[in-house]
Order: structure tokens, then C-alpha cells, then sequence
């Protein structure tokens, strides 16, 4: 996040920054951070003028006035450079970007809560208790539904299990009654075959 790209235009021409009211509308975070380190940067290379540093080397100066300061403006330039890459790489390695966006965003949807914000009440262990078992009975009702879920989910299964059970077993009545009509069908044939044909005829033949 480049410090000069990430600042409005008009937040760059030194102004103080201005303290939010009710009836100002709120610098967003991200914005707010660069603009302190915005003079926090623009401090650090005043004190880096070129008249500390002539005296810092006054022989240089004293010999070469012009390559001073030339050295002196590039001195300037790399520290200034070398300080938004900390501060940018900081800023980035952190995450502070998108977690200073969502402060605004969670402050946005506050606006209209009636409710009173959240404060720590000086005990450590009572502060804990007070977000840890809400979020377990969470867990537990979460927990409850999802059992209920399954329960529901087994009874259906059970169901079809005996359905299919109950299938199985009328089909089995079923062949088995097929196959007595068949056995019955087959022995009144051969009482038939044996009423026409008489064991003795068949003999003489």
C-alpha cells in the first residue's frame, strides 16, 4: 500500500487531522494511518536538513559545496524510500489494510445499534466466560440440530431397510407358493399320464 497512492489528494498538503463529530463525517481508518505516517515521514527528513548535514561534514562542504548537496538530496531520497518500503512491507506482512477496512465496516453497521458497546469489565476471567460460553452454547444447539439431523436421516433409512425386508420376504412367499402350484400341477399330470396309460399297458408294450 503506497502511502502517497493510498491518501486522498487533500490530505497530503499538511493540514492537521481533523478530530471526527457527530456531525463530521469519519476519515476511514486505512486513510487516517497513512496520513500520521505521512508527517511522521515528512518530520523525520526535516530533521534531516541539509544544514545538519553540512555541519555533520563540514570538511566536504567546506571543499565541495555543490557535490554536498547532491549527496545530501540523494541521502534524503533513500532514506525516504527506504522508510515507505519498511512501512509498506509492514503494512502488508500485517494484513493491516484489509483488517482496518473491516473496523470501518463493523463500525458502519454499528451506527444504527441501539445496543451498548461492548467493554471489558476488568476481570480477565469473567471477560473470557462471557464470549466462551455464549460461542459453546452455540456449538451445543449447533451440535443438537445436526444430531436431530442424522436421527431423522437413520429413521428414513431404517425404514427403507425394513421396507426392502418386507419385500424380500413376500417375494420369497411368493416363489415358494409358485413353486407348490407347480409341484401340485406337475403331480396331478402324472396322476392324469397314469389314469390314460395304466402301468400294465405300458408293460405289453
Amino acid at each position: 500500500v503506497s502511502l502517497s497512492k493510498t491518501l486522498n489528494p487533500q490530505l497530503l498538503q499538511g493540514e492537521t487531522v481533523p478530530v471526527n463529530t457527530d456531525s463530521e463525517p469519519r476519515i476511514n481508518r486505512l486513510v487516517f494511518l497513512n496520513k500520521v505516517l505521512e508527517k511522521s515521514l515528512k518530520r523525520l527528513v526535516a530533521d534531516a536538513s541539509f544544514y545538519r548535514f553540512a555541519q555533520t561534514f563540514g570538511p566536504l562542504y567546506k571543499q565541495n559545496p555543490q557535490v554536498t548537496k547532491v549527496i545530501h538530496e540523494q541521502f534524503v531520497s533513500g532514506l525516504q524510500k527506504a522508510v515507505e518500503d519498511d512501512i509498506n512491507k509492514v503494512i502488508e506482512e500485517g494484513e493491516l489494510e484489509g483488517k482496518l477496512k473491516e473496523l470501518d465496516r463493523l463500525e458502519d453497521l454499528a451506527k444504527d445499534s441501539t445496543a451498548p458497546a461492548w467493554r471489558p469489565s476488568g476481570v480477565p476471567e469473567q471477560d473470557v466466560c462471557s464470549f466462551l460460553v455464549p460461542y459453546y452454547r452455540g456449538q451445543e444447539e449447533f451440535l443438537r440440530r445436526e444430531l436431530r439431523k442424522v436421527q431423522k436421516e437413520n429413521a428414513v433409512l431404517v425404514q427403507r431397510v425394513q421396507e426392502g425386508r418386507a419385500a424380500i420376504s413376500r417375494a420369497e412367499d411368493n416363489i415358494a407358493k409358485t413353486a407348490q402350484e407347480w409341484q401340485a400341477s406337475i403331480g396331478g399330470l402324472e396322476a392324469l399320464v397314469s389314469s390314460l396309460c395304466p402301468a400294465e399297458n405300458l408293460d405289453a408294450s
